[in-house]
């Protein structure tokens, strides 16, 4: 159990939102993440966090690949759908649903970009196992749309604002700043 001021400060994290979806012998599932994460810059690498109690999961490990939608501002009702485990609503989304080109892959339709990723390694935590994977080929969807946004202490935003204004340059501030204390 997290300690409940821990939890807060952990909450007020904000997160991109997306949606990860598998295939493997004619079952598709999917499910909304705010914990997949570029991992790399020299490389397309990417980690997705997954409960092993989660319908996706054995999916992932069976096919040892999946999708991701990165789900643009106005897609809450995606978001929030593939938040519930699919039991509760004995219904998968097909109607929200395309599937990535040349694949099975579940993605979520008009998303900014999909991504299909090859799973290379994976590790266990104490209630969720970190998929590592490959990005081996992504498509483009909407992408000048701003993303969507989760934190479990603020809810869904949309991102979008931009944090410093036209012009100026706060690398090259300091930058400056560097070079007055090297003369």
């Amino acid at each position: 159990m997290i300690d409940p001021t821990l939890k807060r400060s952990l909450g007020q994290m904000m997160h991109g939102v997306q949606v990860v979806g598998s295939h493997h012998d004619g079952v598709s599932r999917a499910y909304c993440s705010h914990w997949v994460s570029q991992v790399s810059f020299e490389e397309s690498v990417v980690m997705a966090s997954v409960s092993p109690k989660h319908d996706t999961y054995p999916l992932m490990m069976a096919s040892g690949e999946f999708s991701v939608s990165v789900l643009a501002g106005d897609q809450v009702a995606a978001g929030q759908y593939f938040s519930y485990p699919g039991r509760k609503f004995h219904h998968f989304a097909t109607e929200m649903l395309d599937v990535f080109p040349g694949t099975e892959l579940p993605v979520v339709r008009d998303a900014i970009a999909w991504l299909r990723c090859s799973v290379f390694d994976h590790k266990d935590m104490s209630d969720h196992r970190l998929f590592f994977a490959t990005v081996v080929d992504a498509q483009p969807g909407r992408l000048k749309e701003p993303p969507l946004l989760y934190s479990s202490r603020l809810g869904w935003r949309i991102a979008g604002e931009k944090a410093r204004e036209p012009g100026e340059s706060v690398r090259d501030g300091l930058l400056a700043r560097l070079e007055e204390f090297e003369e």
